[in-house]
């Protein structure tokens, strides 16, 4: 026999069962309930035409309903009905000009379809209305990078980032923008490198750069001078940035010296850049050193993640046993701490091996043994004024400069940047 305490106790869970199971049915008589149908039919079973059903049965009850408009919208955004996504978002628009959602969706749709000029003035539009919106911020700033207007596109993710510091999107696009921001560049920088046993003498490295921003992209001119094993001579080198598209730009170098030794004879590079999704980048490329005698190539990966106001970063550069005994390698992982604009930064790296790209040490790679380096770097970054930009770095390097024999060295730089 039960009694009627074990029956309470039997009874009650049974019903937490029976209403939790209710509770978690599915709701198709409301138009909130026909939303999160459709949302969990999208998203968890990625059935957008069961989607549209619910969709469709909501805006049957309620014809002005917003939310429903826009997630509709974005459906036919997904599969590529790009004219009935803007008949539901300008749907939303004309009852409510500047609604932040549909605007945002509005944009974003033009964005991808390279109608850049069209979805600058929704978000235009939209801002009037909600001037702190963080994320109509970040859409101006990609609408304005698309279309070549740096300087502004530079104010408005500034704006961006002043909202909200550590949202990783305008973070990474920040750092695209600011190259290309000002129409010129000066730059000046000065290297000492200091050895406790490799060599006697100090070196020195002193640069002057000019870059011009172009419409394909930035070109740099840049002299480098340098004092190194009891020896001075003179580099010059270009390079350029040319953009592709929204996601792909590549990097192109060449650099020429007539003191061999001091510097290598020529240097090159190519790289593709990819602005990746989830606010990845990637880069693949090459790299070419031509010192007395047979030249070197090297081939160069790099993946960077954005994280908030941080940007991590791994890099890799591989040299074929053609050039060395054994396969060369370096690698690199680097982390920066972004704690103001794009040009306020606090950086560190360790790394593995002597990298090309490296104007201090890459001397170094004119020999065939694969010799073992460590380094551990750090870097600062301040924007001091609108225009100027003050970096100090630093390096350890332990260095096997012989076979089995080790010693230190240590560099410092300092460079200042204006632009105008």
């Amino acid at each position: 026999m039960i009694r009627p305490v074990q029956l309470k106790s039997l009874i009650i869970p049974l019903l937490s069962v029976l209403l939790g199971t209710a509770a978690h049915a599915q709701d198709t008589t409301t138009s909130d309930g026909l939303l999160k149908e459709a949302r969990k039919a999208a998203f968890e079973e990625n059935n957008y035409s069961k989607a549209k059903t619910y969709l469709y049965k909501a805006l049957a009850q309620s014809p002005d309903y917003a939310d429903v408009r826009i997630f509709l919208g974005r459906i036919y955004a997904w599969t590529k009905q790009y004219d009935s996504a803007r008949h539901y978002f300008n749907g939303v628009l004309q009852n409510n000009p500047g609604h932040e959602d549909a605007s945002l969706a509005l944009a974003d749709l033009e964005y991808w379809n390279d109608h850049s000029t069209q979805g600058l003035d929704i978000v235009e539009t939209a801002l009037s209305s909600h001037p702190s919106s963080h994320e109509l911020w970040v859409r101006k700033a990609k609408l304005l990078n698309a279309l070549h207007r740096y300087a502004e596109a530079q104010v408005a993710v500034d704006r961006a980032l002043q909202i909200n510091r550590n949202d990783t999107e305008a973070r990474s696009l920040a750092n695209r923008i600011k190259e290309s921001s000002y129409k010129n560049k000066i730059g000046l920088s000065y290297d000492y490198v200091y050895f406790d046993k490799q060599f006697a003498d100090p070196w020195h490295l002193a640069s002057f750069d000019y870059t011009r921003t172009t419409g394909i992209g930035s070109v740099t001119g840049r002299i480098n001078y340098a004092n190194r094993f009891k020896e001075s001579g003179v580099q010059y080198e270009l390079e350029a940035y040319p953009h592709i598209s929204n996601t792909f730009y590549s990097y192109v170098s060449i650099g020429y010296s007539d003191k061999v030794g001091v510097f290598p004879h020529w240097r090159g590079g190519f790289s593709l850049y990819a602005n990746l999704p989830a606010s990845f980048e990637g880069e693949l490329g090459f790299r070419y050193l031509k010192f007395s005698g047979d030249p070197t190539w090297s081939y160069t990966a790099y993946l960077g993640k954005y994280y908030k106001s941080w940007l991590f970063g791994a890099r890799t550069y591989l040299t074929p046993s053609a050039y060395t005994s054994t396969v060369s390698a370096s690698y690199n992982i680097s982390a920066r701490y972004y704690y103001g604009s794009a040009d306020d930064l606090l950086g560190m790296n360790i790394g593995y091996g002597i990298s090309p790209d490296d104007r201090l040490n890459a001397i170094q790679l004119d020999t065939r043994e694969r010799l073992v380096s460590y380094k551990v770097g750090f870097m600062f970054k301040k924007k001091i004024s609108l225009y100027n930009i003050l970096s100090i770095d630093g390096s350890w390097f332990n260095q096997e400069y012989l076979p089995q024999t080790r010693g230190n060295q240590y560099q410092i730089s300092i460079g200042w940047l204006r632009r105008f």
